[in-house]
């Protein structure tokens, strides 16, 4: 990487500065920039006709929730220009630069423009990905990116009443929830398994949940294979066999790096993302990047990959501007953080948040973790209106290098996710073990929160795994499990009798102790795999059976976890008769 002669500000002339790209990155950077330096010249490029919006919000303007388009235009280039002294020109696409002379070509409705910089920040980023689908080029089909998105959107949605949605990750999701708000039927289509798929496959079923609850036609595991345009509407033919007609069909399949202009001017990329060093510089001197089209090594995996969220992008953007003019102000250029992806979802009357990684980037990564699963409530179970939050946590095991540092976290439920993951998130910033959560002093009267906070328990439960007070058995292992084991449901008869797992030896948990030797008959030598609904009473089961010298285990998140990973088919309500005779 170059050495950082930007932050020299001993030169006599205004220092030029070309951004590339508004928005999150390009105009917290500009901003910034301006407050460093009252003199320099910060000419800011834009491709649209808007340079600082809330994409963010774009969706809540296609539901009518946010009513006047107006309020998600954050900044004009007047405002700022009569507040930052900006030179802000919409309109202008960057096709290409020359890091050895120093200029960028942009593209305008008059003829390209060749602009001269001194520094060079470029925030392009990101384009939808359009599915190689044949019928894709139909006038029906959009992407929600940009305010005009939105406002087509919306306009479509007020005189047609049918929409597929292409894609489920977080701007598929938001754009079917959208849609059905506006009275629309909504089929959502999705390749993966399930929508938003870096979600655990546990929590996913609770999305999928909340999706069909909420009417829109949920079609996982599934592709478009054709659009056919029609008088009436277009047939959308998907890959389960479904022929959908639709008024209008967003595509949100993904998105790209928006990098092109980039690729012959000897900048480092990696799948098309700009690759940066720690202060955001690229491989090109003078040259800097910031936003979605940005790749960052991971902090838990290691693997470089783009993190497309606002948070991250205003912060390096502002941190980059410290880097190029902090010295002449006595402002120290301070390291970018590496992205966690913390990042929270709405669907319908549901939350879905995540931060750092999820188990199967660690599996990918050859790293071993313990995960274990809470379902409490977002307050105090005796104050009314009490929901469920469902929480995994990924961390380091006990003879890991680091024990107890948390990898990942995510949540669902009605209320209270998005502060269980923002604290979360904290203390991974922090660098606090997942056992140091069961020290955290928060806020707690009833309405709020209970004196055994769901972090807190995170903490109590993390502490129990790491000491070698439980041992854990996973839902993902239950095949292995009734190969190899005893599965011992300790809940109670009426719960018995509403499902259970076939072939498992039923004993209520207050009866554990006076029935061990059923245990020790049924078990034949074998281990035990415990199981209640949620994971507590299996835990009190679980240190009778390793206090009498049973091989024991109990079932992370109870059959609440197993359900929601497997679905009820897994359940039967046939007498068993190892458990009608005990």
């Amino acid at each position: 990487m170059p050495s950082p002669d930007a932050t020299d500000s001993t030169a006599a002339a205004p220092r030029r500065i070309v951004v590339v790209g508004g928005v999150a990155g390009g105009m917290s950077f500009a901003a910034r920039a301006r407050r460093l330096d009252e003199h320099a010249h910060i000419i800011v490029l834009e491709r649209g006709a808007h340079v600082s919006f809330a994409n963010c919000g774009l969706p809540y303007a296609v539901s009518g929730e946010i009513e006047d388009e107006q309020s998600l235009l954050v900044q004009t280039p007047q405002s700022l220009k009569a507040a930052l002294a900006l030179d802000v020109r919409t309109h202008h696409e960057v096709v290409a630069i020359d890091p050895e002379a120093r200029t960028v070509t942009a593209r305008t409705l008059l003829g390209d423009h060749v602009l001269a910089y001194d520094e060079l920040v470029l925030a392009p980023g990101a384009a939808a990905v359009l599915p190689q689908v044949a019928g894709i080029d139909s006038p029906r089909v959009q992407t929600l990116r940009t305010v005009e998105d939105a406002l087509s959107l919306r306009d479509a949605a007020a005189i047609g009443t049918r929409a597929v949605v292409i894609g489920g990750g977080y701007i598929g999701v938001e754009a079917a929830e959208a849609l059905r708000m506006r009275g629309l039927d909504v089929h959502l289509v999705q390749s993966a398994r399930h929508p938003l798929a870096r979600l655990e496959r546990e929590l996913a079923s609770h999305v999928t949940a909340a999706l069909v609850e909420g009417g829109v036609h949920v079609h996982a595991g599934s592709r478009v294979t054709a659009i056919v345009d029609g008088p009436d509407g277009a047939d959308v033919e998907i890959s389960d066999g479904t022929r959908a007609t639709a008024d209008v069909i967003v595509v949100a399949a993904g998105a790209r790096p928006d990098t092109a202009f980039v690729q012959d001017a000897g900048v480092d990329t990696a799948d098309g993302a700009i690759v940066v060093d720690g202060l955001g510089r690229t491989s090109a001197p003078h040259v800097w990047a910031t936003g979605d089209a940005v790749a960052r090594q991971d902090p838990a995996t290691g693997v470089i990959r783009p993190v497309a969220l606002a948070g991250p992008a205003n912060r390096d953007g502002r941190l980059i501007a410290d880097a190029i003019l902090g010295a002449a102000t006595g402002v120290p250029a301070r390291p970018q953080p590496a992205p966690l992806g913390t990042s929270i979802v709405r669907v319908f009357d549901l939350s879905a948040a995540m931060t750092g990684a999820n188990r199967t980037e660690l599996e990918a990564a050859g790293i071993p973790f313990e995960t274990i699963h809470l379902h409490a409530g977002d307050h105090a179970g005796y104050f009314p209106g009490a929901t469920p939050i469902h929480l995994v946590v990924h961390f380091a095991p006990a003879d890991a290098t680091e024990p107890g540092r948390i990898y990942g976290a995510q949540g669902v439920g009605a209320k209270g996710v998005d502060k269980r993951i923002d604290v979360l998130a904290t203390a991974v910033r922090a660098g606090l073990a997942v056992t140091d959560l069961a020290d955290i002093d928060l806020a707690y009267a009833p309405p709020f929160g209970s004196a055994k906070d769901p972090i807190t328990m995170v903490g109590f439960v993390s502490q129990n795994v790491i000491d070698g007070v439980v041992r854990l058995w996973q839902a993902a292992d239950l095949d292995t499990v009734r190969d190899e084991a005893l599965i011992l449901d300790v809940r109670r008869q009426d719960e018995w009798d509403a499902g259970h797992l076939q072939g498992a030896l039923h004993i209520p948990h207050i009866e554990l102790r006076e029935r061990l030797d059923e245990v020790r008959a049924h078990a034949a030598g074998r281990p035990v795999r415990v199981h209640c609904a949620s994971g507590i009473r299996s835990y009190l089961a679980h240190r009778i059976l390793d206090a009498a010298g049973f091989d024991s285990a109990h079932l992370s998140g109870g059959i609440q976890t197993l359900l929601s990973y497997h679905g009820k088919d897994i359940l039967t309500h046939e007498v068993d008769q190892r458990s009608a005779a005990a």
